[in-house]
């Protein structure tokens, strides 16, 4: 008996065995041989939204268990009390003794053109979620619309982009904006975006030069650390044609069949006798302004009135050392001829003082603001490394200077060649003070690295080559360089904060000036960057003449003997 249940134990224990084994061999062969049907046995795992994600998608997007209907520009948004007083603007209104803290209607008057409606659910979407995407194009609606309602982490965010973003097409939209909603980082970002770039961008975009304001115009011609690309004179050739565009709204130069009739304009001069040498699109702005047969300067005239604060911020001084820029100047009759009359007086006191090795014609113990109000601004583009010299042309007060670009070394040599002793200051030692920036830029001409000395004051023998700079090796092409410079002590221009109605007293006082202006030998905006400065090499090129503007007295070369062309080599 005992032996037949022990077998039978025997006999099960075995059964199970084999079960498992059977089991575990059938498990195995699944495995092996068909991965895919084993996955179906096992429980799916969904990805579930967060809550961010959940409270988006139900309470905005789906705009569940809403208290509150919020209308502005003809649509409605059926929202909720608790997010949107993370708005300063809503919180006010929803906790106070406000009408609408009672209501569940709410309608907003929206006066601000800039916000939109996709701006505004934008904004309201931001208040369900942790993060908004902000495109360029819709930047300032958003910033617009944040604004309205006190959100300070939209509108950083706003900056960060416009920040990025600057560029020929965004800058004067995004610095209008800045100033607007008070964002002073977009503002500082996009007017030292203006100094480097306006004379050497908007000089080929009139289009969009027009749209520059007088207020920003007057802060960027005041700024001494405007990038003039090459001289004070590029600068009024720019402030000429913007002051041009912005008085003739319809007048396109971009237009082809009003650069059609500007070339018969050309034309039709050309063959009645007039020397013309400008591009066609300058034709137009010249014989605005040099057909007016009135004394008086346009600045005086009541079209001309809201831009003298912008040409008060020209630093005329320097329009008055080349002489066929003096021509052009006059001819134009844009400036008060009382400005040019004082600052060739000036320019001639300096001279003889100078002569007589006076010291206190050489600035001396100036403090940085009235350097930086009255520095002669130069600058020049360097495509390429290498070794490069160059001279901005213009009576330097008898100091022939040379800025050399060596390897790394920005070097200033004070030039002094024996044929020209008679035009140039034979003083021993010549002082005069500078300061020098030079500025790597990026594809967006947005300034990637900046490098900027003090002012300091130089004391050059005949021949002299001193350092300005050594560059930092983060500087990379293309290079932008600026100086700022003073060889004279500055004059008091108090002269300039009046603009004469009538000029007829002053200029029958100066019969010699009054007769500047027939044929000029320098167009009358400079083709390109090159044409205001003169490369030091083997040959130069040739400087091309600009038209007469009207039949004048010719004052030529030859009658000052000569020296002005000498000046200019």
């Amino acid at each position: 008996m005992g032996q037949i249940v022990g077998s039978m134990h025997m006999n099960v224990a075995e059964v199970f065995s084999n079960r498992r084994k059977r089991k575990r061999s059938t498990d195995s062969a699944l495995g092996r041989d068909d991965p895919a049907q084993l996955d179906t046995t096992q429980p799916k795992k969904k990805k579930l939204l967060t809550t961010t994600q959940y409270i988006y998608k139900a309470l905005f997007k789906e705009e569940k268990n809403s208290d509150v209907a919020v209308m502005a520009l003809d649509k409605v948004w059926h929202l909720h009390k608790v997010y949107l007083s993370q708005s300063p603007y809503f919180y006010t209104m929803f906790n106070g003794t406000w009408r609408e803290a009672q209501q569940n209607f709410i309608q907003i008057t929206i006066l601000d053109d800039r916000i939109t409606v996709a701006s505004l659910d934008a904004v309201f979407g931001s208040m369900y979620s942790d993060e908004i995407e902000i495109e360029s194009a819709d930047v300032i609606s958003v910033l617009a619309t944040a604004t309205l309602f006190h959100l300070e982490g939209i509108i950083d965010k706003c900056a960060e982009v416009m920040v990025d973003n600057i560029s020929p097409e965004t800058a004067i939209q995004y610095y209008e904006a800045a100033c607007q909603y008070g964002v002073v980082g977009v503002k500082k970002s996009t007017f030292q975006w203006f100094q480097i770039n306006l004379l050497s961008i908007y000089s080929k975009q009139p289009n969009l030069l027009r749209h520059i304001s007088i207020e920003l115009m007057s802060a960027l011609t005041a700024s001494p650390d405007l990038y003039v690309m090459q001289t004070e004179f590029s600068l009024y050739t720019l402030l000429r044609t913007w002051m041009f565009l912005r008085l003739h709204p319809d007048y396109d130069p971009e237009d082809p069949v009003q650069r059609a009739e500007a070339l018969k304009t050309q034309e039709r001069l050309v063959n009645a006798g007039v020397e013309m040498n400008a591009p066609s699109g300058d034709v137009v702005q010249w014989k605005y302004f040099t057909s007016r047969m009135e004394e008086r300067s346009f600045l005086a005239t009541p079209e001309g009135q809201p831009y003298v604060r912008v040409f008060q911020k020209l630093r005329t001084q320097y329009l008055t050392n080349h002489y066929m820029d003096l021509k052009i100047i006059y001819n134009d009759n844009i400036i008060p001829k009382e400005w040019l009359y004082r600052h060739i007086h000036n320019h001639w006191d300096a001279l003889l003082r100078i002569d007589h090795g006076q010291e206190d014609c050489s600035p001396q113990q100036l403090d940085d603001e009235q350097f930086f109000e009255n520095c002669m601004r130069c600058g020049r583009m360097l495509l390429e490394p290498g070794y490069q010299k160059w001279r901005w042309t213009g009576f330097n007060f008898g100091m022939d200077l040379i800025l050399i670009m060596d390897s790394r070394r920005l070097n200033i040599r004070r030039h002094h060649r024996h044929e020209h002793e008679r035009v140039l200051s034979l003083q021993t030692k010549r002082k005069f003070m500078v300061r020098t920036t030079v500025t790597s830029i990026n594809a967006q001409r947005q300034a990637v690295f900046t490098q900027t000395s003090e002012i300091c004051s130089l004391s050059l023998e005949k021949n002299e080559e001193v350092p300005l700079m050594v560059l930092d090796s983060k500087l990379v092409h293309p290079l932008l360089i600026s100086i700022n410079m003073l060889v004279v002590m500055p004059p008091n221009q108090s002269f300039k904060e009046i603009v004469p109605l009538s000029e007829e007293a002053t200029a029958s006082l100066s019969i010699p000036i009054s007769e500047i202006g027939a044929n000029s030998d320098r167009p009358l905006t400079p083709s390109s960057a090159d044409d205001s400065a003169v490369f030091i090499g083997d040959s130069e090129p040739s400087t091309p003449s600009s038209p007469a503007p009207r039949p004048r007295i010719a004052w030529s070369a030859s009658e000052t003997g000569g020296i002005c062309g000498q000046l200019a080599c």
